[in-house]
């Protein structure tokens, strides 16, 4: 399969966006950073691209200028968090200047949507059980960030 690289479009903050996110991730790194030229668009020496990988993903912010399409839920990127202390350490790093959504997505600073999903979640909602799935589904319903321990306690309930 050809390798996928996503890109994302930022006014002017794609460094710092890249800077952040690999500071959160294990095995994240900036990989190359490119900027412009005299023929612009944007100013000449300004960061234009960062290539950056986080834990392996590749990925690229192209600071394209004010964007004619802004992020929305449409495209998120999810995290496969080991439990509720990496839930809670992604959750807060993109709540601090972004925006809690339900069921675990949050808007970061920058306005693009992250799934936040304890791998607890998808493994009780896969229950042969179907009350229990039931049980679980209606408790993340109820949810900002996922908490596992409430999800634990409904599938017992």
């Amino acid at each position: 399969m050809p390798k996928t690289t996503i890109w994302l479009w930022f006014d002017h903050q794609g460094e710092e966006a890249a800077e952040f996110y690999t500071s959160l991730f294990p095995n994240s790194r900036v990989t190359d950073i490119s900027r412009y030229g005299d023929a612009g668009p944007g100013e000449s020496g300004s960061v234009m691209t960062v290539a950056f990988e986080l834990d392996g993903a590749p990925f690229v912010a192209l600071n394209g200028g004010p964007a004619h399409a802004s992020f929305t839920e449409a495209i998120s990127v999810q995290i496969d968090c080991a439990d509720q202390t990496e839930v809670d350490h992604y959750w807060d790093a993109f709540a601090d200047g972004g925006e809690e959504s339900a069921c675990g997505w949050i808007k970061d600073r920058f306005g693009l949507s992250w799934q936040v999903v304890p791998r607890a979640l998808p493994e009780l909602l896969g229950s042969p059980d179907p009350k229990v799935a039931e049980r679980v589904m209606a408790a993340m319903m109820t949810m900002q960030k996922i908490e596992v321990a409430d999800l634990e306690a409904a599938a017992r309930s």
